[in-house]
């Protein structure tokens, strides 16, 4: 996971996929949409997977071979909207978000649910955490969040969605580490999205919000919140160019989210292939460059194929991590 792809990879990848896709057999492009298809949310509004749940809604509403498309928020941590999706098994007009939540679940052992039980589909971007206080903080850096939770690792109370153990949790424990506490002893408080957590950090309530930059940036620019810091190996550009890297702040924090959408458990090859090309389709829309840069998100694209061997790759990563912060049950 700290190992960044470069996104011309995923680029030419993702050209290539598409001219698979229009090279395969007809017979296995015969598959559309019969009536209206729903995409899951497995997050409450507001959030990073709503956000981009409601982005994919747009750019798919523009192939003439969807009847309709709606958008429904279960929340849960992704348990709720997962258990969903199993319950229309091998029917492609359901499909659902996904993210590193679902592999931190089941290696936490939060849900028995895996991707095994489901069909990958597509992965379309990665978005880095970033480490945001309100404005009136007294934690101004990196460095001065690290010297207070020295002090006193419970005298700072961080907020993330929507589930522990995920990428948002990793950080936190990642910034206790290089502040030498356990990170065990980190204060946090689940939230239900990430717009949630924004407000919280913003009334007061809470002190640190990590999460997705897009959940931050307008408090940011309004000049009611501060980026502390983000998780990526280099300073990014736009809107994130005047915030610096945890890693340049002497935390060795590098991390990132992806997001994608995976099916229910038996599509066809046929009804993959469908999806395959129209996740292709819509990725190639001007509008998908513009929201990759309002949300500061940044592309990388996968098809069902290669999502399947990332998943295989991530959840030996995520487990081996997830290890280290001392968060996996111990199940002697």
């Amino acid at each position: 996971m700290r190992v960044v792809t470069p996104v011309s990879r995923r680029m030419v990848a993702g050209v290539g996929m598409c001219i698979g896709v229009v090279m395969m057999p007809a017979a296995a492009q015969e598959w559309r949409p019969a009536k209206n298809v729903d995409i899951v949310v497995a997050s409450g509004a507001g959030g990073s997977s709503d956000r981009t749940a409601r982005v994919v809604q747009r750019l798919l509403q523009a192939n003439p071979a969807f009847p309709s498309i709606s958008v429904t928020n279960r929340g849960g941590g992704g348990t709720v909207a997962w258990t969903f999706l199993t319950q229309h098994p091998a029917d492609p007009h359901y499909i659902a978000t996904f993210s590193p939540t679902m592999l931190t679940n089941q290696i936490l052992g939060i849900g028995k649910l895996g991707y095994h039980d489901f069909t990958p589909l597509s992965i379309l971007l990665r978005e880095y955490v970033l480490v945001t206080v309100n404005a009136e903080s007294p934690i101004t850096s990196g460095q001065v969040l690290l010297e207070r939770l020295r002090k006193d690792p419970t005298s700072v109370s961080f907020a993330f969605s929507a589930s522990p153990g995920n990428h948002n949790h990793v950080i936190i424990g990642m910034i206790m580490k290089a502040a030498g506490v356990d990170p065990k002893k980190a204060k946090v408080v689940i939230q239900k999205s990430g717009g949630v957590g924004a407000t919280a950090m913003l009334g007061g309530h809470i002190d640190v919000l990590v999460g997705a930059p897009a959940n931050a940036l307008p408090h940011i620019q309004g000049g009611k919140a501060r980026g502390v810091g983000i998780g990526a190996p280099q300073r990014q550009a736009g809107a994130l160019a005047g915030i610096p890297t945890l890693k340049e702040q002497g935390i060795d924090a590098v991390f990132f989210s992806w997001r994608g959408f995976i099916g229910p458990k038996d599509l066809t090859p046929a009804q993959v292939a469908f999806w395959d090309q129209a996740f292709a389709k819509a990725i190639q829309a001007e509008e998908w460059k513009q929201d990759l840069e309002k949300n500061a998100w940044a592309e990388d694209f996968m098809g069902s194929a290669e999502t399947r061997k990332h998943l295989d790759r991530e959840h030996e990563v995520m487990t081996r991590m997830l290890t280290e912060l001392g968060v996996v049950p111990d199940k002697r």
